[in-house]
C-alpha cells in the first residue's frame, strides 16, 4: 500500500494547475472531442451521400450486412479495455508512478494484441459459415465481411492506444486520430467504391469496406506521432523512469490484468446492451404496433422513423455530454487516487450543471419543431410525432451519460451496467403496452426509450449520491427549466409568426432555434441560472463569453 501525506497532495493540486501542456481539464478535454464529433460526422454524413450514390440502395445493403459482424467483433476484442487503461493510468499518474502507468500501457498493449489478433481471425475464418447457415441471407455480403476482418486487429490497438492518452489527459490525440482516420475511411470508401463498381457491387461493397481498414491505419499513425511527443514530454519533466516511484504499490503483471477485466468487463457488457436492445426493439415494436391497428407496412415506416430518425437526432443533440463523458473518467480518477474528495464533487457537480445546461435548449428545439426538423431534415414530417416525444431523451441520456463516467471514474464500472439491466427490463415492459395502444402508437415506443434512459440515470445518481454524497442543485435545476419553459415559448412563437410572414420553412425553422437559444441564455443570466464561474469552466468560448457580458455590464470587472 502506499500513503501520500497533505504536502505531497497540495504540491500536486499547484503542478496540475501549472501544467497545461502535460494535461487537460476534463472540461477542454470535452470542448476538444466536441469539436472532432461534429467534423467527424459532418465529414461521414457527406460520405454517405457519395457512396449512396455509387452503391444504391443494393450496394449499400451488401455492406450493412457485413458491418453488424465486424461491429460485434470490435466491441467484444476491446471487452472495455481502453475505459479501463484511462482510469489505472490517471491514477498511476496522479502518484506521479510514471513506471507503473508505461508499464500499464504495455501490459494492455500485449492483452489488445492476443484478443485483437484472435477476433480478427475468427471473422475471417468464420465467414464462410455465416453465409452457409444464412446468418447472412446474401452470399455477396461475403468479401465485405473478409476485408472488414483485418481492421478488427488495427482498431483494437488504436481504441486502446487513445485510452492511454486520456489517462493522461490528453484529449487532443483522440480528437486529431479520429478526424484524420475518417478523412481517410472516407477517401478510400469512395475512391475503392468507384473503381470496383466495373466488377460487381459485391467488389464495390468490399472496396467501401475497406475504408475502415484504412482509417484505423492512418489513425493509429497519427497517436504513434503523440505517443512519442508524450514520451518526450515524459523525459523532460520526469526524467527517464526506470523504477517505480516511491512509496507505490509494484503490481505483477497478472495482477494489472486481472484489474484490468475487473473494470473493462462491465463496460463491455454494458456496450453490448446497446445492441440487444436494438434487436429487442426490433422483435416488439413492430409486432406491437399492428396489435395497435396498423398494417405490416404502416409499423416498418413507424418504426423506421423512430429508429432511423428520431434516435439520431436524440444522439446528435447528445454529443457535448458523449464527448464530456469520455474526458471526465480520467479527471475523477485522478482525484480519486489523490483522495481529493472536494474535487471530486465539484467536477461531479460541473458536468451534471453542464449537461443539463446544453441538454435543455436542445430538447426545447427538437420538441417544438419536431415536425419541422424531421420535414427539412429528412424530407419526412410524419416522423414528427416520434422526435417530438423522444426529445425527451435528450436530457435523460445527457444525464445517464454522465453519471455513468462519473461512476467509471470513482472505480465502480460494474454499477451502470446492472443499471442498464434493469432501465432495459423497463423499457422491454413499456415497449409492450404502450405501443399497443392505437392512439399512441409509436410515440408509445419512444416514451419507453425515454424511460429507459430516466432509469438508467436516476439509478447511477442515487449510487452517485450514496459514494460521495452529491444531489442534484435543485435550485440550478428549476432555475434551467424556467429558462427552457421561457425558450419554447419564444422558439414556438417565432417559427409561427415567420412562417406567416415570410413562408420560408428553412428560415423559420433555424431562426427559431437561434432565437431560442438567445432567449434562453438570456434568461438564465436574468434569473441567475448561469453564473461567472460556471462560464470560467468552459474553455475558449467562456472566456470570450465572459469578456463580452463584462463589457455590456452583465458581469462586474475585476477593476471593480
Amino acid at each position: 500500500m502506499f500513503y501520500i501525506s497533505k504536502q505531497d497532495i497540495n504540491q500536486e493540486i499547484e503542478s496540475q494547475e501549472k501544467k497545461s501542456s502535460k494535461g487537460e481539464s476534463f472540461l477542454k478535454g470535452t470542448f476538444i472531442l466536441t469539436i472532432a464529433g461534429f467534423v467527424v460526422k459532418v465529414i461521414g454524413s457527406l460520405n454517405w451521400i457519395f457512396v449512396s450514390r455509387i452503391l444504391g440502395g443494393e450496394g449499400i445493403g451488401l455492406y450493412q450486412m457485413a458491418f453488424p459482424i465486424y461491429f460485434l467483433a470490435m466491441t467484444v476484442s476491446q471487452a472495455g479495455v481502453p475505459v479501463a487503461i484511462s482510469i489505472i493510468t490517471a491514477e498511476r499518474v496522479a502518484l506521479k508512478d510514471i513506471y507503473g502507468a508505461k508499464r500499464v500501457f504495455r501490459i494492455s498493449m500485449g492483452l489488445m494484441l492476443v484478443t485483437g489478433l484472435f477476433f480478427s481471425l475468427l471473422t475471417y475464418f468464420l465467414a464462410d459459415w455465416l453465409i452457409e447457415w444464412q446468418f447472412i441471407r446474401d452470399p455477396r455480403a461475403y468479401m465485405s465481411v473478409v476485408v472488414l476482418a483485418p481492421t478488427v486487429f488495427f482498431v483494437t490497438f488504436l481504441a486502446s492506444s487513445r485510452g492511454y492518452l486520456q489517462g493522461w489527459q490528453r484529449m487532443t490525440p483522440t480528437a486529431v486520430s479520429q478526424i484524420v482516420e475518417q478523412i481517410f475511411r472516407v477517401i478510400t470508401m469512395i475512391l475503392l467504391a468507384s473503381l470496383l463498381m466495373p466488377w460487381g457491387l459485391d467488389y464495390a461493397a468490399a472496396g467501401a469496406s475497406l475504408g475502415a481498414l484504412a482509417g484505423a491505419v492512418t489513425g493509429l499513425m497519427v497517436l504513434v506521432y503523440f505517443h512519442i511527443k508524450l514520451d518526450r514530454d515524459i523525459e523532460r519533466d520526469y526524467g527517464k523512469v526506470l523504477t517505480p516511484a516511491p512509496g507505490t504499490e509494484h503490481e505483477s503483471a497478472g495482477k494489472i490484468i486481472k484489474r484490468i477485466f475487473q473494470l473493462s468487463l462491465p463496460v463491455s457488457a454494458a456496450s453490448i446492451m446497446l445492441p440487444i436492445v436494438s434487436n429487442l426493439d426490433l422483435m416488439i415494436v413492430p409486432q406491437r404496433l399492428e396489435v395497435a391497428g396498423y398494417s405490416v407496412g404502416e409499423a416498418t415506416e413507424l418504426f423506421g422513423y423512430l429508429t432511423g430518425m428520431a434516435v439520431p437526432l436524440v444522439n446528435l443533440s447528445c454529443l457535448i455530454t458523449a464527448s464530456m463523458a469520455m474526458s471526465i473518467v480520467p479527471a475523477i480518477s485522478e482525484a480519486r487516487a489523490l483522495k481529493q474528495k472536494d474535487r471530486v464533487y465539484s467536477q461531479t457537480a460541473a458536468s451534471v450543471r453542464i449537461s443539463n445546461f446544453v441538454c435543455f435548449p436542445a430538447f426545447v428545439c427538437v420538441f417544438v419543431l419536431a415536425t419541422p426538423i424531421s420535414a427539412l431534415i429528412y424530407n419526412a414530417p410524419g416522423a414528427g410525432p416520434a422526435v417530438m416525444i423522444s426529445a425527451v431523451s435528450i436530457v435523460l441520456l445527457g444525464l445517464h451519460q454522465v453519471s455513468t463516467a462519473i461512476l467509471q471514474g470513482l472505480g465502480h464500472p460494474t454499477i451502470p451496467m446492472v443499471n442498464m439491466v434493469v432501465a432495459a427490463g423497463a423499457k422491454v415492459l413499456l415497449n409492450w403496452h404502450l405501443t399497443s395502444i392505437p392512439w399512441l402508437g409509436i410515440m408509445g415506443a419512444a416514451w419507453a426509450t425515454a424511460a429507459d434512459m430516466g432509469v438508467a440515470a436516476l439509478i447511477n445518481l442515487v449510487f452517485i449520491y450514496k459514494f460521495i454524497g452529491y444531489k442534484m442543485e435543485m435550485g440550478q435545476l428549476f432555475k434551467t427549466i424556467v429558462a427552457a419553459l421561457v425558450m419554447a415559448g419564444a422558439t414556438h412563437i417565432f417559427y409561427v409568426q415567420s412562417m406567416a410572414l415570410l413562408g420560408s420553412a428553412i428560415f423559420a425553422t433555424f431562426g427559431a432555434v437561434f432565437f431560442g437559444c438567445g432567449v434562453y441564455i438570456a434568461v438564465m443570466l436574468l434569473i441567475g441560472g448561469l453564473r461567472e464561474d460556471d462560464l470560467e469552466r468552459i474553455p475558449m468560448i467562456g472566456r470570450f463569453g465572459i469578456k463580452f457580458l463584462r463589457r455590456i455590464g452583465v458581469f462586474k470587472s475585476k477593476a471593480e
